[in-house]
């Protein structure tokens, strides 16, 4: 089978979520003699010759398409976005959105190269013509309109709450169109799955479960670290990160603190703005991007998932639990996976009962052995390979199923939207 990976933004190096998915996924897809995998990745900022080196090294046979999209400074992405503010499609969909990819994708569409095309993230979509001259499969790794409302929400700065609002409002209307627009929708949990069928009863989705590399994040011993080490990682560039670390800072590492004077809380990830970096003091440490999340995860004595923006399902989790991790999370931090509060983590939707849940497993080995163990046994069953089964297993159904007959397909929904 022949694939055409469409992903925006550079996939190398593989820190974000997003990113460690569509990695592990194109790795192993690529590793199939089966078939054969073609990455369009393009990208804006400056010019990076030694990403497309790389990138052509990681994933034979990719491409790269450089369209100095402005993604350097705030000021820069500043007046991009009024720039484009009266546009209909959200400004996370129209900043990826360039004339050379739409036109490269028109042609290698309608070449025959390609028997079935994936387009990575919602944000791609937009470049895909409205008449579909082969199977195309939209990857959903978020439900992006919740994504944006619960943002919206959570806003307290007036002039950012009223633009997440305005996004929220132009992503809603896109996401529903575009659902209609795509033959089949690959979702990452069952959660997202309905979410979008509310949006759209006629989409055919299917979900394939995020993965683990098992290899890369192996089980450690237990910590005996002292002082304690309470770990949050994640991209620290992320709105929902950011909102999440400064949550537990303000409203419940004081509690912790309380207890264990000399507790240290680690906030562990690449790119923090400003507002992350002036959170460390003593009993917080903000690392900025790390060698090796695992070696964090190997010392934590709890893992912490204080979301409370989210959407698809947080590798965060499924990474610490394969390393054999208790953790404590928000409902919405684990939204989407199947795990059991109580059984595999401890959840906790507001800051008195969240600080109490990190304190139990501070206090009580027993309570937190079981939990290390429960989350060891569950992740077992989650591993790179079975998910890129399902996958690859949805792209054939994809090509053989194929209506794009008689000049292509073109939904009703697919139509209205503009670069």
């Amino acid at each position: 089978m022949r694939v055409l990976w469409v992903k925006a933004g550079k996939l190398l190096p593989v820190d974000t979520g997003g990113k460690i998915r569509s990695y592990n996924i194109l790795r192993f897809l690529g590793k199939n003699e089966d078939h054969e995998v073609t990455l369009l990745s393009y990208y804006g900022g400056r010019r990076d010759p030694e990403y497309e080196t790389a990138l052509a090294k990681e994933i034979p046979g990719s491409q790269t398409i450089y369209t100095a999209a402005p993604d350097s400074t705030a000021i820069q992405r500043g007046v991009d976005y009024l720039c484009r503010l009266p546009r209909r499609a959200p400004y996370a969909v129209s900043k990826f959105t360039h004339r050379t990819v739409r036109a490269t994708l028109a042609d290698w569409l309608s070449s025959g190269r390609f028997d079935v095309a994936v387009c990575d993230f919602l944000c791609s979509s937009l470049n895909f013509p409205t008449r579909l001259p082969i199977p195309c499969v939209l990857f959903q790794h978020n439900v992006e309109s919740s994504l944006w409302q619960r943002m919206a929400a959570m806003e307290s700065n007036p002039v950012k709450k009223l633009s997440f609002a305005i996004e929220s409002a132009k992503m809603t209307g896109y996401e529903r169109a575009t659902l209609g627009k795509f033959h089949h929708i690959i979702a990452v949990s069952e959660h997202d799955r309905q979410q979008m069928l509310q949006m759209n009863p006629a989409c055919q989705i299917t979900v394939v479960p995020t993965g683990v590399d098992t290899q890369k994040f192996k089980v450690a011993p237990a910590s005996s670290t002292c002082p304690p080490r309470v770990v949050f990682t994640g991209s620290m560039d992320w709105e929902p990160n950011i909102d999440a670390v400064k949550y537990f800072r303000s409203q419940i590492w004081p509690a912790i603190r309380k207890e264990f004077p000399d507790a240290i809380f680690q906030i562990v990830g690449r790119n923090p703005f400003p507002k992350v970096q002036r959170l460390a003091s003593e009993s917080v440490q903000v690392t900025g991007t790390v060698p090796s999340v695992a070696e964090y995860l190997e010392k934590a004595s709890v893992v912490v998932v204080p979301l409370r923006i989210g959407g698809g399902t947080r590798l965060k989790i499924f990474e610490a639990m394969a390393m054999g991790k208790a953790l404590v999370s928000t409902s919405i931090g684990a939204e989407g996976l199947e795990v059991e509060s109580g059984r595999d983590l401890l959840l906790a939707d507001n800051a008195a009962s969240f600080a109490e849940a990190v304190l139990v497993l501070l206090h009580d080995d027993a309570i937190r052995r079981r939990l290390e163990q429960a989350a060891v046994q569950l992740i077992a069953q989650y591993d790179w390979s079975r998910a890129v089964k399902q996958f690859a297993e949805v792209l054939t159904s994809a090509k053989s199923k194929n209506p794009f007959q008689s000049g292509g397909w073109a939904p009703p929904t697919a139509g209205g939207y503009s670069q």
